[in-house]
């Protein structure tokens, strides 16, 4: 109501689900409220698009009557300026069903268009110029809404001859009168005055108001002050200047009491059980001893495997460890790489190595991780979780000298990193592509320490320079917003409690005395000081916070301890001895364990007792598969390297590559997610139809999707483009193509497909039965062939498409005839499921591979084996048992590409002779599919890691890399990848993409280019 009485802010998520649920009448009248028919062109759309949907519902409930009404009443204000377009819906109404109608063909079913219409007004109503500045909801303080209704309350009930003291906020709803005096209700028994509480909180000695003097004056406690101090005792979650703004003007000698009050008011029996209390929840006892093979200068705990340490050394090493067995998983010597685009400073690094680590850390969900050296660079790896893989993301020439920090952060829903230096300057880094995003400038020494953080919404970024200055930073404003001296003037480290209310401090100045201290950010001042420190020192102390509870810091040879609530240090651990005098230290996510530099290149893991249970129950997991994973990062480079063949370590770690462009912005290609209104999983095949006009797509639940492009003014081919979006191809009710799956959810189900010629059928199969379908009308037209055994690979007899061949799971191949449903041959060869099939017709051959890494030429005409080979896998890799080969001719049917997780090869099909070979080699991610382009020139091949490689033929050798950030959104590049490609028919540069989570991505060169290589 309130929203369109003001017409100040239009509820968007309201209005869509009005049109979700049909409420048409309700719908209108809300958008009314904003703009009427006729305000513009974009108004006039929206009120068409909801009459009309309107009366296509009635028709399709056979309401005719209802359907004429509403032409002759609702849709006839827009005849005018459509007549052919409202011609065209007078003819509905004589049809049975309007979808026999070429225009509304692919309508579906009624929820499936709602959602569709809510798609096309979202669109519409933020190009309004009407609506487009109040679809967001007004930005108000606080403190702005009670304060808007005190202000009502006291306009309106000044109008009372005798006002209510207390009036209640529903009197606001109508015109209103307060009772006389004879009327007015007496306090009830149960109700406790102001007053009497607030005396009897003073009396109780909570707050001792004699003490609370100004200028020598004591002051007496009138109302307001007591008000005051009942609001910030029974109320301490709100600050102090939301309060005051609650009232009207307080003085500021009475802000100053205020100010005491609460500063006081702590009471003391929070911390008379704290040493008990860190007996039991502190991890104080040490458990693991990691042995480091140089001295550890970083480290951070992953955040959500919570035994995975990420430790960096003085040396540039960079090592993770499982702390629950005391395993070294993965270790990566520095390394200079020899590229062309890299600075001077860079290269010069060989010739003067001294370089160490100054901040290693994961990014918030453990998928990044990023490292600051001591010379001007920062890397950002990547960490694969699902993939089981890490590789080399990013190598940025940051600063000029030494990089002191680095964090992550995320403001506006794009992940950064942040990195300082001796150069004086904060950058900000887009965390996927290596943009420069930001450059904030003001310090007048190095900056120090950096501490991005998010407050109401709002992200900022608090720093710390090498001469205790503090300054504060909006990321839309890179001006300094807030600036104030370090206590004591020092090098400090900053850390927010993990609920993000609180910040704590932590340094070392010039003169060797050290702080730790809790900070209001706002206005720089001391909430409060920890005591406990050593009063001199020569190195800096370094801390961590945990839990909201505890404060801990290396200090004199021990951990010292600290309840955040208190000033008076709560403890002391000397972990065994051999502590450095300034330990660094790290908390896991919860607090369970804590991690601590000590002597001799060591790493020391206290546990307490939940500490100690996830210690064992971590060991007793075999993490075979993580010490893979990071195995490969060490030979990982960080881009294609060619035909090269893995070999031993050289002496050198200088790797040269050679010149590979990598396309990681939007600028140099186009690309477009298809979205399904259907919700399925992983895309597991995907094939373009043969006209180039739609592409058909299998899920891992059996679900068949398809996409058409219509024709339009911008298509008058309706070819596949990323100009505009496709429209899925749903029937009439919603019916969908979906194959059977096994009634065993845990078997392992391979699904398969292939397309006839003409568009017109489908075979398809996901693990079960064998089924064939009509692709016009999305109608199963009969099951082919029960399993077991299952299909694995279906592909139609190029002659005759009446006869298909199906490769089985037991490694057998099948040529059957759909027609007369009867099996024309079997053939056996095999000793593994099959994964590829292929008829050569210029040759009379069939090409069939499995998961044996076999390959095998047959006789088309006699079905008589001819010769086999096997796939030459490299030395030193090895195929998993799911690992599939498949094949795929060339377009003179003379040659075909064999893909492996391992390699891309090319034969010849007559004499299976290997001519062309290309091992993924120095690559951490192996290769998940790959298809030629349809000329024949290129190979598009889709990495693991998410990124697409761009192969010429002519030497098998990789031009291109497309990074995942070309084609997903930020937010789902860390966890979204593609799983198999498919090559446009008539198109050599476009491509699509069958992703994790359901969608395609179609992917195509920017217009300027046209092409993907060069001339």
């Amino acid at each position: 109501m309130l929203e369109q009485e003001t017409g100040y802010f239009f509820d968007m998520k309201y209005f869509e689900d009005m049109i979700l649920d049909g409420n048409w009448v309700d719908a209108e009248n809300y958008l009314s409220s904003f703009t009427a028919v006729d305000d513009n062109k974009y108004s006039t759309k929206i009120y068409f698009e909801i009459r009309r949907q309107k009366f296509l519902e009635a028709l399709d409930k056979r309401d005719h009557k209802a359907a004429l009404d509403m032409l002759l009443k609702d849709l006839k204000v827009f005849a005018q300026s459509n007549k052919e377009l409202y011609k065209e819906m007078t003819q509905l109404l004589i049809l049975d069903d309007f979808r026999e109608h070429h225009s509304l063909a692919t309508y579906g079913d009624t929820g499936s268009a709602r959602k569709r219409i809510v798609k096309e007004l979202r669109g519409v109503l933020d190009t309004n110029p009407l609506l487009q500045e109040i679809t967001k909801f007004p930005q108000s303080g606080k403190s702005r809404l009670r304060r808007l209704i005190n202000q009502s309350l006291n306009w309106q009930h000044i109008h009372c001859s005798s006002p209510h003291p207390q009036p209640h906020i529903d009197t606001l709803f109508t015109d209103h009168r307060c009772p006389g005096p004879d009327d007015a209700q007496n306090q009830s028994k149960g109700e406790i005055s102001l007053s009497a509480v607030t005396d009897s909180v003073i009396s109780a000695g909570a707050i001792n108001l004699k003490s609370l003097s100004i200028q020598g004056d004591v002051l007496t406690c009138d109302l307001s002050l007591k008000i005051f101090i009942c609001y910030s005792i029974f109320f301490p979650q709100v600050s102090t200047t939301i309060i005051m703004e609650l009232f009207a003007g307080p003085s500021e000698d009475m802000k100053e009491i205020v100010m005491q009050v609460v500063s006081n008011s702590i009471s003391r029996n929070d911390y008379q059980n704290a040493a008990k209390e860190l007996e039991i929840n502190f991890p104080k006892s040490v458990k693991r001893i990691l042995g480091m093979g140089s001295q550890p200068t970083s480290m951070d705990f992953h955040p959500c495997d919570e035994t995975l340490l990420l430790v960096g050394t003085n040396v540039a090493d960079i090592e993770i460890w499982d702390v629950s067995g005391a395993e070294q998983l993965f270790k990566r010597k520095f390394t200079v790489r020899e590229v062309k685009s890299v600075s001077e400073v860079f290269l010069d690094m060989e010739n003067n190595p001294a370089i160490s680590i100054n901040r290693i850390l994961w990014n918030p969900d453990g998928t990044l991780f990023g490292v600051a050296y001591s010379k001007c660079m920062i890397r950002l790896y990547s960490y694969h979780k699902n993939g089981n893989y890490a590789e080399n993301l990013l190598e940025i020439d940051a600063h000029v000298g030494s990089v002191n920090d680095l964090a992550f952060s995320k403001p506006y829903d794009k992940l950064v990193a942040i990195s300082c230096g001796n150069d004086k300057l904060i950058q900000v880094w887009d965390a996927v592509t290596g943009a420069k995003l930001y450059t904030f400038e003001g310090h007048d020494a190095p900056v120090y320490s950096i501490c991005p953080h998010l407050k109401e919404d709002i992200p900022f970024l608090m720093s710390v320079s090498t001469s205790g200055v503090i300054r504060a930073w909006l990321f839309y404003n890179l001006g300094s917003r807030v600036t104030y001296a370090a206590p004591g003037l020092c090098c400090m480290k900053m850390a927010y409690s993990t609920d993000g209310k609180r910040l704590f401090l932590c340094g070392t100045n010039k003169n060797g005395e050290s702080y730790i201290v809790e900070l209001n950010e706002g206005e720089g001042v001391i909430i409060r000081n920890y005591l406990g420190l050593s009063k001199f020192r020569l190195d800096t102390v370094k801390f961590d916070t945990c839990n909201n509870k505890y404060l801990a810091a290396g200090d004199d040879h021990k951990i010292k301890i600290w309840d955040v609530n208190s000033s008076e240090m709560l403890a002391s651990i000397e972990a065994d001895g051999g502590l450095p005098e300034s330990p660094y230290v790290c908390f896991n996510k919860k607090g369970t364990l804590l991690a601590v530099f000590a002597d001799k290149y060591q790493i020391k893991i206290l546990a307490n007792d939940h500490g100690v249970k996830l210690l064992e129950d971590s060991a007793s997991v075999s993490t075979r598969c993580i010490a893979e994973t990071f195995g490969k990062v060490s030979v990982c480079a960080i881009a294609m390297l060619g035909n090269v063949n893995p070999k031993g370590p050289t002496g050198s770690n200088r790797l040269e590559m050679p010149v590979v462009s990598k396309i990681v912005g939007i600028s140099r290609c186009q690309s477009i997610l298809l979205i399904s209104e259907v919700k399925t999983n992983m895309i597991r095949r995907l094939v373009y139809t043969h006209a180039g006009n739609g592409i058909l797509a299998l899920a891992q639940d059996g679900i068949h999707l398809l996409w058409r492009w219509p024709k339009s003014d911008s298509s008058s081919s309706g070819t596949a483009t990323t100009k505009f979006s496709p429209r899925l191809w749903q029937p009439m009710k919603g019916a969908l193509m979906s194959n059977d799956l096994p009634e065993n959810g845990s078997e392992v189900v391979i699904p398969c497909f292939s397309l006839s010629k003409n568009d017109s059928y489908v075979v398809s199969a996901s693990g079960r039965m064998i089924t064939l379908y009509n692709m016009l009308v999305f109608k199963k037209m009969r099951n082919v062939m029960a399993s077991p055994p299952a299909a694995t690979c279906i592909v139609f007899y190029p002659p005759d498409n009446n006869i298909v061949g199906i490769g089985m799971d037991d490694s057998t191949i099948l040529m059957y005839n759909i027609r007369v449903d009867k099996v024309i041959s079997r053939l056996e060869g095999h000793h593994k499921r099959i994964s590829g099939l292929a008829f050569s017709t210029s040759l009379n051959a069939l090409v069939s591979s499995g998961v044996d890494t076999q390959i095998i030429l047959w006789d088309s005409v006699t079905w008589e084996k001819k010769r086999s080979t096997m796939l030459d896998i490299s030395i030193g890799w090895s195929a998993s048992d799911l690992s599939e080969t498949t094949i795929e001719l060339d377009k003179n049917q003379k040659q075909f590409l064999a893909v492996h997780e391992t390699q891309l090869a090319i034969y010849e099909v007559a004499t299976l002779q290997c001519v062309k070979q290309w091992p993924i080699a120095a690559f951490c991610a192996r290769i998940s599919h790959s298809t030629y382009s349809c000329d024949g020139q290129l190979v598009f091949a889709v990495m693991r890691d998410g990124n697409v490689l761009i192969v010429g033929t002519s030497d098998l050798t990789p031009r291109y890399e497309i990074d995942p950030s070309a084609y997903l959104m930020p937010r789902h590049s860390c966890y979204v990848y593609p799983v198999v490609v498919a090559s446009h028919p008539q198109d050599p540069n476009q491509f699509a993409l069958g992703l994790s989570n359901g969608g395609v991505a179609v992917m195509e060169p920017d217009e300027s280019r046209g092409k993907w290589t060069e001339d």
